[in-house]
């Protein structure tokens, strides 16, 4: 049996007419930490979608194997509750359910049973206090008048209640100062540590790289993986950037 908890094999996604990736190979083994990095418009953000099952991205070729299961064509919905995670980039405010009601609702959904309320708000009182939250966040509607950086906590907040075994963080450490930004790290630890599930961040910046055990460090550029190495990766982008992995597609 395979020790990769996800295999995706030549995988070709679409938005409408418009072919976005073209023949992505990617493995994740079990626990791993893999970081994808590219310039604006490369196609990260797609990927995550389409391997959570977006709609509005349509899979033409290629497959993704999760836990050893084929998932291409799923609901994102049953994806989820087969144990991926997708952080959004730019969360959306939902007004009417609390965000306490929200995890409450999502991991009754995920793990198909009934959660004792007064266990579940101790556990999650305990999370909350990790990412340093303001206990009373969790009677605020999911959001609203949140401000950026607490928007990202309530993401990483879900992670942690709904416990993925394999979770995909979207350019989560956009727009966050440096507080933000090591808060944010610390959950990430914390689900490291208390979890092991496998984690795959998308970013642009590497100072929510700073604390965390990078396995793999993948570059994509217009829609293909050019480049992949170890931490290593992260130092050089960090230094030279991403022009000559742009010319080297555009040759």
């Amino acid at each position: 049996m395979s020790d990769n908890i996800l295999e995706v094999c030549n995988l070709k996604v679409n938005i409408e007419d418009k072919e976005i990736l073209h023949g992505i190979d990617l493995n994740i083994g079990k626990g791993e930490t893999h970081v994808l990095m590219g310039p604006n418009g490369a196609g990260k953000s797609t990927l995550g979608y389409a391997l959570m099952g977006s709609p509005r991205y349509t899979i033409t070729e290629g497959k993704i194997v999760f836990n050893g299961e084929e998932i291409q064509g799923l609901s994102a919905d049953k994806i989820a509750k087969k144990g991926m995670f997708l952080s959004f980039q730019n969360p959306i405010e939902v007004p009417g359910i609390t965000l306490f009601n929200f995890i409450r609702s999502s991991v009754e959904q995920r793990t198909g049973q009934r959660v004792k309320f007064f266990e579940f708000r101790d556990q999650m009182n305990k999370a909350m206090q990790v990412l340093d939250m303001d206990p009373a966040y969790a009677q605020r509607d999911l959001n609203v008048g949140f401000s950026g950086g607490e928007k990202k906590k309530a993401e990483i907040l879900q992670l942690l209640m709904l416990r993925p075994s394999f979770a995909i963080l979207d350019e989560t450490d956009s727009g966050l100062d440096v507080d933000a930004v090591r808060t944010v790290s610390k959950g990430i630890e914390e689900y490291n540590k208390t979890i092991g599930g496998a984690l795959l961040i998308i970013t642009h910046s590497t100072k929510i790289l700073e604390s965390l055990d990078v396995d793999k460090t993948h570059v994509l550029v217009s829609g293909r993986i050019v480049a992949g190495a170890g931490s290593e990766l992260v130092d050089e982008i960090n230094k030279n950037g991403f022009e000559k992995y742009i010319k080297a597609e555009q040759a």
